[in-house]
């Protein structure tokens, strides 16, 4: 699984292909409307290398209907991130909510006194 997880996050590293995956996310598209709004700024063959990246982890599915090649999304690959990404989520969440249990047994302590004069250092 480890293979996939980095061929999926380096396709998600380059904003070219999020973008690319953004408007698959809205339905089929062939390659030349994919690459039209990047035509201006960079080649067909460079569009093109983009999309072959998305293909090679997998998210995005190139079919042949007679002269038409759609592209369509593949949310698999997604997932997989999604779940893994989620461990280091769950963990974060767990240590903020710690954090947040201890800051408030800390200002409650220090609220417990009222002249004012700040706690000595052990």
């Amino acid at each position: 699984m480890s293979s996939h997880l980095d061929q999926t996050f380096a396709a998600l590293a380059d904003p070219t292909r999020r973008a690319m995956l953004a408007r698959l996310a809205q339905g089929e598209a062939s390659v030349s409307e994919l690459a039209g709004p990047f035509l201006g700024s960079m080649s067909l063959p460079a569009v093109t290398k983009h999309l072959k990246v998305l293909e090679n982890a997998g998210l995005v599915i190139k079919t042949r209907e007679a002269q038409w090649r759609p592209c369509r999304l593949n949310g698999t690959p997604l997932k997989d991130a999604s779940n893994w990404i989620e461990q280091y989520r769950r963990f974060w969440e767990e240590s903020f909510d710690r954090l947040d249990a201890y800051l408030k047994t800390v200002t409650r302590s220090d609220k417990g006194r009222h002249d004012g004069r700040k706690k000595k250092s052990r």
